[in-house]
């Protein structure tokens, strides 16, 4: 037989033609190489007495080439998600809002219940005077107590604070 350099000259043109037939338009370079080293182990495994070298070398190199192709398809389908809203952020509606009540809560330490109400009432909800006094069940008069008792104590610790 020929040396290995006369095969690759004389089965170069079959490498490209089947990488074309097989519709591989990615990573041609690497196919190729996988073609030339099927090409190879061909050469070294072939028996004249079964057949001819290219019809062998043929389906040899084909048959390495899809299975290169099953392989990088089928680890390319488990690592790529098939889904775009994957990617896509879920806002949590709550998140805000909860962590709005955190902060203005950090500064309702010293207050009574009625007065933390109306500082949730008022600062997360934006809800007026009268509208607190409806949700309570009170008069608007207990709701401005709240709001003159929590805005005092507030002031106090912020001052507090601040030395």
């Amino acid at each position: 037989m020929e040396s290995f350099e006369e095969l690759q000259k004389n089965y170069e043109l079959m490498i490209h033609k089947l990488i074309h037939t097989l519709h591989i338009y990615k990573n041609k370079d690497e196919y190729y190489q996988t073609g030339l080293i099927a090409l190879w182990e061909a050469y070294e495994n072939f028996d004249a007495e079964k057949g001819a070298f290219p019809a062998y070398a043929y389906y040899f190199v084909r048959g390495r080439i899809l299975s290169q192709l099953t392989s990088e398809n089928r680890n390319e389908t488990k690592s790529i998600f098939k889904e775009t809203d994957f990617f896509e952020v879920i806002e949590d509606e709550n998140g805000n809002e909860q962590l709005a009540q955190e902060m203005v809560l950090s500064y309702c330490e010293d207050l009574t219940e009625n007065q933390k109400k109306w500082v949730m009432y008022t600062c997360v909800h934006m809800l007026t005077i009268s509208e607190i006094a409806e949700v309570e069940n009170v008069s608007n008069s207990a709701v401005k107590k709240w709001r003159k008792g929590a805005k005092d104590k507030i002031k106090e610790s912020l001052v507090i604070r601040e030395n």
